[in-house]
């Protein structure tokens, strides 16, 4: 393209542009933007080789004659609002007034301008989803291919994967078929939730594998219903896109049971599940008599700022457990007393307790516990 346009300057290409003058907060929060789309661009070429290249086997619905911005222009412009935590669509105007970080987007793309928000919905709105979705799973995949995360895998071996439920949209009126419901107070609100697979690491970060949307099949069923058919159809798409990836899959309670028990078995996956003291009967009744018979499995664990918090783990392995299908499983389990101090410095102790198909001993449980079970917190 030719020299970079000021940004107040009306662009062609039927998008927008910026305006100077500008306050010392808008500046400061300009420079963070900038400094952010730098770290951005810089990661996406040092691990992917660039963002373009992600969308080549992506197809573009629309007429190539009247394509302005390509189709990963579009997708950078949808991430910057999200990443500079734009609200709406309408809030693009806010972003433009961001003269280097516009030029920098038009120079990266060849493009005059920057798409309107119009124009990324229109586009977004025909594109597969299953094709999008492709490569958010192959951008972690490149991650763990390059060994980036295997500094962050739980005992050498597995990576963990948390799957849980989170919110995307929502209506006043039913949007379609498949919309799950919720009535208060008299009213009835319609959204559509998601299951989320996501590789957490350590130090805070969560790795997008894959999205499975939570569906309402028919009249008489619940969230949790909805919720573990889309758990099975997730994993077994988890499964196909890394056949061979060691995962340990931290769950909350509603997962435990006997199906979830023997797709991990088939998978060659470990889990740790929460575990509450009115799920799976015969498990917690098995684990509070066994454990008083085996007093060496348990440990006594300090950590936190100068050894505050106090954690007090018990566990037993080699629990039998036959499910409604009558299978038979091996199952151990896993307590943990946690005490610290609260904001006003009185101790204050909080129980976890876990399900898991891994072995369990004093080497181990604090591992599993704090990186494994509780790393979804």
């Amino acid at each position: 393209m030719g020299p970079e346009r000021e940004a107040s300057e009306v662009p062609c290409g039927g998008g927008v542009s910026g305006s100077k003058g500008i306050s010392d907060l808008e500046e400061k929060a300009q420079q963070e933007q900038q400094e952010l789309m730098r770290a951005l661009i810089g990661t996406l070429h040092h691990f992917f080789g660039g963002f373009s290249p992600l969308f080549a086997h992506v197809t573009d619905p629309r007429d190539p004659l009247k394509i302005t911005y390509p189709l990963a222009s579009l997708a950078f412009a949808g991430m910057m609002m999200f990443l500079f935590r734009l609200k709406a669509r309408r809030q693009i105007g806010l972003l433009l007034r961001n003269g280097p970080s516009i030029r920098k987007f038009q120079a990266l793309f060849d493009v005059e301008s920057f798409p309107h928000g119009d124009t990324l919905d229109a586009t977004f709105s025909n594109l597969e989803v299953d094709q999008i979705q492709r490569i958010v799973s192959t951008m972690t995949g490149t991650l763990i291919r390059k060994k980036v995360l295997y500094s962050y895998r739980v005992l050498g071996i597995y990576f963990i994967v948390a799957v849980d439920g989170t919110g995307t949209v929502n209506f006043d009126h039913r949007h379609c078929p498949h919309c799950l419901t919720r009535t208060h107070n008299g009213k009835t609100l319609y959204y559509h939730p998601v299951l989320e697979a996501k590789l957490l690491t350590s130090n805070g970060f969560a790795f997008s594998l894959m999205t499975e949307f939570i569906e309402n099949p028919g009249d008489k069923v619940t969230k949790q219903d909805c919720e573990l058919k889309a758990f099975y159809r997730l994993a077994e798409r988890l499964k196909i896109q890394f056949p061979r990836l060691p995962i340990l899959l931290s769950l909350d309670g509603l997962f435990a049971g006997g199906p979830t028990f023997d797709l991990c078995r088939r998978y060659g996956w470990k889990f740790m599940i929460v575990l509450k003291d009115d799920d799976l009967p015969s498990v917690n009744e098995e684990f509070e008599a066994l454990s008083k018979l085996q007093p060496e499995n348990r440990l006594v664990w300090r950590t936190g700022k100068q050894a505050q918090i106090k954690q007090a783990f018990r566990w037993v392995d080699d629990i039998a457990y036959v499910d409604s299908e009558k299978k038979e499983h091996t199952l151990s389990a896993i307590e943990c007393l946690e005490t610290k101090p609260d904001k006003q410095g009185q101790k204050k102790t909080t129980k976890f307790k876990w399900v898991t198909n891994c072995h369990v001993s004093c080497k181990n449980v604090t591992i599993l516990s704090n990186d494994g079970g509780r790393m979804r917190w």
